[in-house]
């Protein structure tokens, strides 16, 4: 059997005014799993709780997410959430304010017995 990817979602979140990388990364997975249905699934009569989901979260300062509270967000699956540098930090000078943006990969993949399906690609 091979993982293939069935899911890969994009998203971003923001915190205006908190300066806080976890809630703008949580946000941008929320952003992902509201432009995404697993329909896929129950279509083909796989088991949702089964998928390896992989999250990659983009912001400048990825030492400051909580993955463990990021990965909270997924509903299903064996999730790992890494942290990487990207996003932007758009600075308010003129009111001394820090928006953090996250951008967020969410990457659903599934164990298929060989024969099982016909994938292309």
């Amino acid at each position: 059997m091979a993982e293939k990817r069935l899911i890969l979602e994009m998203g971003t979140g923001n915190d205006l005014y908190g300066e806080d990388y976890t809630k703008a990364a949580i946000r941008a997975v929320q952003d992902c799993l509201h432009h995404s249905s697993l329909s896929l699934y129950k279509s083909l009569d796989l088991d949702p709780t089964k998928m390896v989901v992989n999250v990659t979260i983009g912001v400048q300062k990825p030492d400051q997410v909580d993955t463990g509270a990021v990965a909270k967000q997924l509903p299903y699956g064996s999730v790992t959430v890494t942290a990487v540098k990207g996003g932007l930090n758009v600075p308010d000078e003129a009111n001394g304010l820090l928006t953090v943006v996250a951008a967020a990969a969410v990457e659903a993949r599934y164990d298929i017995p060989e024969g099982r399906f016909q994938l292309v690609g």
